[in-house]
């Protein structure tokens, strides 16, 4: 049988479903109908319906979806009910505040080891992980099971540290680093840029702004 490609897009309102879902079977839903998902999460009910196809539909004619059902299936296609290995790159301000942040490990994301490339920092712990040197990074990756790495260093050692973990034999990188890393295709990346974040939420100030001075 074919594989069926499911495009980026689709992948990328995943997490949402999920999230919502989960607010959802906390306040006590049961089920809930495409529609009112929709009302809630400004999404189209056609489009729920589309991306949810894509995974075998989970819903049924006159009764909507079961929203503890929908929620598991949800997190095992997205890979949360299996538990992933993290390192941290970089322990600069946000590099230790992802560290910090309690709410990945109740998604199945588990730190278990932090590197820099600094000296002075070597020994000295954040939330109770010992800073490494770079120089036991592939020997931590293979004793320790790493899944993915999460790089929070200046572009300009990004690149030669994707490199190095590409050799080492890590699986996926969330890269925060201003620049885009180019790896091999068995080694999956996702580019975080902030910058880029906020540029988008100033380009939509703007448009409102702009909106209104029309209507006005």
């Amino acid at each position: 049988m074919e594989k069926k490609e499911i495009s980026q897009a689709v992948i990328g309102r995943l997490p949402r479903y999920f999230r919502y879902l989960g607010e959802l079977r906390d306040e006590g839903v049961e089920r809930i109908s495409s529609q009112e998902l929709s009302e809630r999460m400004k999404v189209t009910a056609s489009q729920i319906r589309q991306d949810l196809n894509n995974f075998g539909g989970f819903g049924q004619q006159g009764y909507g979806y079961n929203v503890e059902y929908l929620y598991v299936e949800i997190g095992k296609i997205l890979g949360l009910d299996k538990q992933h290995n993290l390192i941290l790159i970089g322990v600069g301000n946000l590099g230790q505040a992802l560290v910090n942040y309690v709410n990945f490990e109740r998604r199945g994301f588990i730190f278990r080891g932090i590197f820099d490339k600094d000296p002075q920092l070597y020994g000295t712990r954040v939330r109770g992980f010992i800073v490494r040197p770079m120089e036991e990074l592939c020997d931590f990756i293979q004793e320790n099971n790493i899944d993915i790495a999460v790089i929070t260093i200046p572009k300009e050692g990004a690149v030669q540290v994707a490199e190095q973990l590409t050799n080492c034999g890590i699986k996926a990188i969330w890269n925060f680093a201003h620049v885009d890393l180019n790896v091999p295709p068995h080694v999956r990346v996702e580019n975080v840029h902030l910058s880029d974040s906020l540029m988008k939420l100033s380009y939509n100030i703007e448009r409102y702004e702009k909106e209104q001075e029309l209507e006005n």
